[in-house]
């Protein structure tokens, strides 16, 4: 993995200046900090910097064409490059490496903006073509590495892959987007396109951006996107073998590294079938490695054990404790605008467990987005057929009074939880979703949020995030389009964003062989009745993996990768969670009401309520302010 960044002017040549960009890279040092390099032209700068595993000698960027009219700088793997390599070096194309770089500025020759349809992979990338006066800009399909954009005042547009490269320009305006913080409060981080800031984007997933020469308004293009679209005439034991048989593909083309490479084994479904495929693959033992906890309830290590026990693969776990805590303000400085998701902790905790082995990893990630593994799948599917049957104008005020008038249980079982699933029956689909899957409800957030913030919404709301992509969705059936707004807001804004950057801080790349675009796809047309099949979410995957793990692995209950954050809250961490809440930025700030930060607490310090997961987003953006 590498970082990337790059000033472009839009209607001057104007002298870029070195030492500027130079300040921007090293921000990202963490990302590579085996090399770094400079490129500089009349209106341009590129910078990079580099963290080895292909053709270590070679492969330095920013990297040129023959001619040197073409220049990249990268970010990420390309796993198809060596038959893209001979297919261009059949059509004329000279190469100087046999790394996946040169195979990028290439194919930019050969086939221009449609180059991103070519690669298999995970990327970033800025391409200059100085010949069509051309700036290009690309971001993975279901993006696994980020690019951060902003088109600043004096006409110059600055990319990057971590926001605080593009912090450290000095014309950067840094102007608090209010639309950033309603969806931050919502989602627990703020979704694609937007950032924390306003004029600074994200390029999303799927999406490429063509800049040229005297452009004055950027025009991202969607190039991709999941198509749902059924297979025909296949058995569910034909799933089975086509699913493995992909499966083992999109794990053997990741295994390719020319340095020490492993696997994150948490012990659930996912990590604990990439590492069975990889042992298949490999003559060597699996170098493997988790995390495990002090309170039994969210430690899952025995089941991580089994695994490499079955596996014989070389396996390490530490312990993550308390005092980690004093992390926070460190992952605040990772993740450059707030984050609420706490398993950053233990993600950062393993990611520097791996360093100390290797610098490649697998991991399991996006098989619950693919294959309808979130419990939340589940119960989002009751609460649609409830819908189904009573129509929404007399669902909307019937449950809606009745979420109203039942009291709030959070400490009573899901089943009894009635107030939460009368409040999402009384909703259509995706505010039904949206209200399930909410850090903090809306009547939270109205609570939380002050009459100055208010008015600066204007009347946003975080539900049209969802019907954005609710317009734009392939698939209507009701389980596929929970997925689909899960593949474009939590798989990258949460999921991907924090392996990222925790990687990153470690100079760890991360390969997800679950998120392959090829397989993904193919997954997606599944039927959804394969995926979840009464209450046991990605049954064909499970049903799959039966001859590689066993049934304490596959049909257990599903843990997830937290920390228990709720009683960190009452007992050790009880009097920092107040000083910081109460007595930190927060306040200064005007976006929030004091009495209900002082409710908030006192509530779930007494144990009423667990507010736990809205105490932490709060306690992330504090620490986002405090940088």
């Amino acid at each position: 993995m590498c970082g990337i960044v790059g000033i472009f002017d839009l209607h001057n040549n104007s002298e870029i200046d070195r030492e500027l960009l130079s300040q921007m890279n090293e921000t990202q040092f963490h990302r590579g900090p085996d090399e770094g390099g400079i490129h500089m032209e009349d209106g341009l700068g590129f910078a990079h910097r580099r963290l080895s595993i292909i053709d270590l000698s070679h492969g330095q960027q920013p990297l040129f064409n023959e001619d040197k009219t073409v220049v990249v700088t990268y970010n990420g793997e390309i796993y198809n490059f060596p038959e893209l390599s001979e297919e261009l070096k059949a059509k004329g194309h000279v190469f100087e490496s046999h790394c996946d770089t040169e195979v990028i500025v290439h194919a930019w020759e050969e086939w221009g903006e449609a180059c991103v349809d070519r690669f298999r992979g995970m990327f970033a990338f800025g391409i200059w073509d100085r010949n069509q006066q051309t700036l290009f800009l690309a971001r993975d399909r279901l993006g696994i590495k980020p690019l951060y954009y902003s088109l600043l005042e004096n006409g110059q547009l600055i990319f990057s892959s971590e926001l605080k490269a593009l912090k450290a320009h000095p014309l950067l305006s840094k102007e608090i987007n209010p639309q950033a913080i309603e969806d931050y409060f919502t989602f627990g981080y703020i979704p694609d396109p937007k950032t924390i800031y306003n004029g600074v984007n994200k390029l999303p997933p799927g999406y490429r951006l063509t800049v040229k020469k005297g452009t004055k308004t950027l025009r991202p293009e969607q190039y991709w996107d999941l198509s749902f679209k059924p297979h025909e005439g296949l058995s569910e034991e034909d799933y089975k073998k086509e699913l493995i048989k992909q499966f083992e593909t999109t794990v053997g083309i990741r295994m390719v590294a020319d340095v020490p490479l492993g696997a994150f084994l948490s012990g659930g479904v996912d990590s604990s079938g990439v590492v069975a495929m990889m042992a298949g693959l490999s003559d060597d033992p699996v170098n493997t490695c988790s995390i495990s906890f002090g309170d039994p309830k969210f430690n899952e290590s025995e089941y991580a054990k089994q695994v490499a026990e079955r596996y014989k693969t070389d396996h390490r776990v530490e312990q993550v404790e308390v005092e980690d805590f004093e992390l926070i303000d460190e992952l605040a400085g990772l993740y450059d605008e707030p984050y609420a998701d706490s398993s950053a902790l233990p993600t950062y905790r393993v990611c520097e467990l791996a360093k100390k082995q290797v610098t490649v990893v697998l991991s399991g990630d996006g098989g619950d987005e693919s294959l309808a593994g979130y419990r939340r799948y589940r119960w989002h599917m009751i609460e649609e057929k409830m819908r189904s049957l009573i129509p929404l104008a007399i669902r909307r005020p019937v449950f809606g009074l009745l979420g109203k008038l039942y009291p709030k249980a959070d400490w009573a079982p899901k089943f009894l939880r009635a107030k939460t699933t009368f409040e999402s029956i009384a909703r259509d689909s995706a505010e039904g979703y949206l209200h399930s899957v909410s850090l903090m409800s809306d009547k939270m957030r109205s609570s939380l949020f002050s009459e100055q913030l208010k008015n600066q919404l204007d009347g946003y709301q975080s539900i049209e995030v969802f019907r954005e992509h609710e317009r734009k969705s392939p698939t209507t059936d009701g389980l596929s389009l929970v997925q689909y707004l899960d593949f474009k807001t939590y798989l990258p804004g949460d999921i991907l964003t924090k392996v990222d950057r925790a990687s990153m801080a470690h100079a760890l790349e991360v390969r997800v062989p679950l998120l392959d675009h090829k397989l993904v796809d193919w997954m997606s047309g599944i039927p959804p009745e394969l995926k979840l099949k009464g209450s046991e979410g990605k049954y064909i995957f499970k049903k799959a993996l039966e001859p590689h793990l066993s049934d304490d692995i596959l049909y257990r209950d599903k843990m997830g990768f937290s920390i228990p954050v709720a009683s960190w809250f009452r007992g050790p961490l009880k009097e920092k969670l107040r000083t910081k809440i109460l007595h930190g930025k927060l306040a200064k700030t005007g976006y929030f009401n004091q009495s209900y930060l002082e409710t908030l607490i006192k509530d779930h310090q007494s144990g009423v309520r667990d507010y736990s997961a809205g105490l932490w987003s709060l306690l992330m953006f504090e620490s986002f302010l405090e940088q």
